[in-house]
């Protein structure tokens, strides 16, 4: 057969990025185009695409329902990374969310694996990781407990990676990351963590919750995606992630960063809950809307979401560049493009 392993790095490896006009997708582009690579992007027709509008890279319509579209998205593509998700703690449709999130999936797995694709980076979550009991930082063989999968989002991923798990024993090239709480610029949508920063800054959060997340730059989480698709092992999962921080210590962070008070009143774990219970009931009954206390969020605070990452930093190099500095970012790039009112 032809000897392609020897040519440079472009010429061999151009990648398919789905999800690019997301959050961490476009930050995976852009980490990508730094590296000089020649990029495809995978697109839905009517996506919102400021967040990739600048950058040089080739744009193919599709869409993870439609498996024509997918297959003329990877042709001439040797990698694919996978990034894309209906990521919400709410939807009108949850069916939705298990078409995009389990059978998408499929549908772009089962084609890079007839089409050939060398190597596939599939973007999971931390979601998907069990966490200890005790509370100490979980790892990448921690066991899940089907209990802490408490909303459509988490289980569909869940689902979805059980789906590359089944495809890499049937000769997928796939590794897996499990992306902790990426935060920087570009949040567009915003994502959950987004939102909490944005409620801060138009002070919109009275009060907190007793819970923790791990925290990671957008731009180091892209680079792990990358370093994944260099020195990964096939079929293992790694998780990106940086520091663990209670609410409490992101919120402090925040003042620090901006001068407004971080709030001090620690909200009682069931006072939280009946507020989602009540907004998750007027959202599916009445305004249609996202709830503003979306009961799974809530449900997901019960836990602190605290992860050891020492296989990603031992085996892939992952950067642990300052949350803070993330943190900072992000505020700036909110402050700059009034995303909600």
């Amino acid at each position: 057969g032809k000897i392609t392993f020897n040519l440079p790095h472009e010429i061999n490896m151009t990648p398919l990025v789905t999800g690019a006009t997301g959050f961490l997708g476009s930050a995976l582009a852009r980490e990508l185009l730094k590296d000089g690579r020649t990029l495809k992007l995978l697109v839905r027709k009517n996506s919102d695409t400021r967040n990739i509008d600048e950058l040089d890279c080739e744009v193919t319509h599709g869409d993870l329902q439609d498996r024509d579209s997918l297959k003329s998205a990877l042709a001439g593509c040797h990698t694919l990374y996978h990034t894309a998700a209906y990521y919400s703690l709410w939807s009108q449709d949850k069916k939705l969310i298990y078409d995009i999130n389990v059978q998408g999936t499929r549908n772009i797995l089962e084609s890079a694996l007839e089409m050939g694709v060398e190597k596939i980076v599939y973007t999971s979550t931390v979601g998907c990781i069990g966490l200890s009991e005790d509370g100490t930082p979980a790892n990448e063989n921690q066991p899940m407990n089907p209990a802490t999968l408490c909303n459509d989002y988490k289980l569909s991923k869940y689902e979805a990676e059980q789906v590359a798990h089944e495809l890499f024993g049937r000769g997928l090239p796939v590794i897996i990351v499990n992306p902790s709480t990426p935060i920087g610029p570009r949040d567009i949508r915003p994502t959950p963590t987004g939102k909490i920063i944005l409620d801060f800054l138009n002070r919109k959060m009275p009060a907190y919750i007793d819970t923790g997340l791990n925290l990671i730059d957008v731009a180091d989480c892209a680079r792990g995606h990358i370093l994944a698709e260099e020195k990964g092992r096939l079929g293992e999962r790694y998780i990106l992630g940086n520091k663990n921080m209670s609410l409490k210590e992101i919120l402090l962070a925040l003042e620090t960063l901006t001068g407004l008070k971080a709030p001090r009143i620690k909200m009682p774990y069931w006072v939280a809950y009946a507020a989602g219970l009540a907004c998750e009931w007027a959202s599916d009954n009445i305004t249609h809307q996202p709830p503003s206390v979306p009961l799974a969020g809530v449900k997901m605070a019960k836990y602190f979401m605290y992860f050891d990452l020492s296989k990603a930093i031992r085996e892939l190099g992952l950067p642990q560049n300052p949350v803070e500095n993330a943190l900072e970012q992000a505020v700036r790039w909110f402050k700059e493009n009034p995303v909600l009112s």
